[in-house]
């Protein structure tokens, strides 16, 4: 009978099996995080867009109305305090307004500077799924190029710019083959991806802390209790507008009293 081959590996090939591995598990997390990242921002995106159709466009109406009732104010008492608040109450109408109605206005005219559009091109060269080596790295630029497109979206030009640099590093900077050139590349990969997924940690704390997200959870907990948040808003702030209106007529009987 032929002797058998056994095949001894090297300490190299072992460490290089075991960053494979490491890497492997690594890049599973940094997906999981992108995807709950990915569906906070969803979630947060397509309540923000209820709560601005249901209670932003109210809120923008009544500060509207209090910014008119300073301003009539103005002609009543003729004074600094007067002019002063008014100058404040149209202020803030001003802010509630864009808040309400500027983000849907900049989404449907968005369109991205050439610059972006370059440093898009340029990345999407470099990770395009169609340029792997193997199933591995395909299923690695997969992801990559889903985050290139989310940032593109979002005119977010630090995140294409680091998926850039990040492989040019890999790539270009370290060059050579055999095991070691290889558990470098793999080491620095792995870097990359920690990196990633601590700035996806604090990117999600960011949005759960945001008022946009505070307000869901109020929402979502008055909904256990069979109630409708936004609805209730919407409620109280239609009152709110009547009384303004009332005061907005008064004010202007006032005026036209006093002959101004």
């Amino acid at each position: 009978m032929p002797a058998e081959i056994i095949l001894q590996q090297t300490p190299d090939d072992e460490a290089l099996l075991d960053k494979r591995k490491q890497l492997a598990m690594v890049r599973t997390t940094l997906a999981e995080r992108e995807s709950e990242v990915a569906q906070i921002r969803a979630q947060l995106k397509t309540f923000e867009g209820r709560y601005l159709r249901q209670v932003g466009v109210l809120y923008a109406e009544l500060d509207d109305l209090e910014a008119r009732i300073a301003e009539r104010e103005v002609a009543l008492y003729d004074s600094d305090s007067a002019r002063r608040r008014a100058e404040e109450t149209r202020r803030q109408a001003q802010e509630t307004h864009d808040a309400a109605f500027g983000e849907a206005h900049e989404a449907e005219e968005f369109d991205p500077p050439p610059s972006l559009k370059t440093l898009f091109r340029d990345v999407a060269k470099r990770i395009h799924p169609d340029f792997a080596r193997d199933d591995a790295e395909q299923k690695h630029f997969t992801l990559l190029m889903a985050r290139a497109n989310q940032a593109y979206s979002r005119g977010d030009t630090e995140t294409l710019q680091r998926l850039l640099d990040d492989h040019r590093e890999i790539n270009a900077s370290i060059a050579g083959e055999g095991a070691a050139a290889e558990l470098l590349r793999i080491t620095r990969q792995i870097q990359h991806a920690e990196r990633d997924i601590g700035t996806l940690d604090a990117a999600r704390r960011t949005l759960l802390t945001g008022e946009i997200a505070q307000l869901y959870l109020d929402a979502e907990a008055a909904a256990r209790e069979h109630r409708d948040l936004l609805t209730e808003l919407a409620t109280s702030l239609r009152e709110q507008i009547a009384d303004a209106r009332g005061r907005f007529e008064l004010i202007d009987r006032q005026i036209s009293a006093h002959g101004k």
